[in-house]
């Protein structure tokens, strides 16, 4: 499972109009843990949560909270990633919470442009005490938000109990091929 089904996420997440050089991610790179995969659109359930890939072809690809902002745009720029599933095992961010500060990754935008990011910090948090406004919320310059579940499995909820997140930053400006 990826970003917990029960916290909605804030209003004030929705980013402001996005500027003519917003672009939705389409591809994410980490290296340091082995990651190549497409970026899908996602949006929320009717709940106000985050809506993750169902099974099926989508479900072992990254996806993209349209709601947050374009990567490179002033605020939050959310993508998700499941870590795992019962029938095939380990998924796109099966190793996110390996990811340790300073590590680098990429993404690519519709436009063709691409942006490093630098991990700043990885976290996880109990799905009850999750933090919507510390990882949604509005700031004053780009960053990034990659989110999936991780902590101990809950056997009879099906679940895990907590989610990581790791908060990162753009490094320069958005390069074109």
């Amino acid at each position: 499972m990826a970003a917990d089904a029960r916290a909605p996420v804030p209003v004030s997440a929705t980013p402001a109009p996005a500027s003519p050089e917003a672009s939705p991610p389409v591809r994410i790179s980490i290296p340091a843990i082995g990651v190549e995969s497409v970026v899908n659109p996602s949006g929320l359930n009717p709940d106000g949560t985050l809506e993750v890939s169902a099974p099926g072809p989508r479900y072992d690809q990254a996806s993209w909270y349209t709601g947050s902002a374009s990567p490179g745009q002033d605020g939050p720029s959310v993508i998700l990633g499941h870590i795992d599933s019962a029938r095939n095992g380990p998924s796109v961010f099966y190793r996110l919470a390996q990811l340790r500060p300073l590590d680098e990754f990429i993404v690519t935008r519709a436009d063709g442009a691409s942006l490093v990011f630098r991990v700043n910090s990885v976290q996880q948090y109990p799905k009850n005490a999750f933090p919507s406004q510390q990882v949604y919320g509005p700031t004053p310059r780009p960053e990034m938000r990659l989110i999936t579940c991780g902590g101990p499995f809950d056997d009879s909820a099906r679940s895990y109990r907590d989610n990581t997140v790791v908060y990162a930053s753009p490094i320069g400006a958005p390069t074109t091929p």
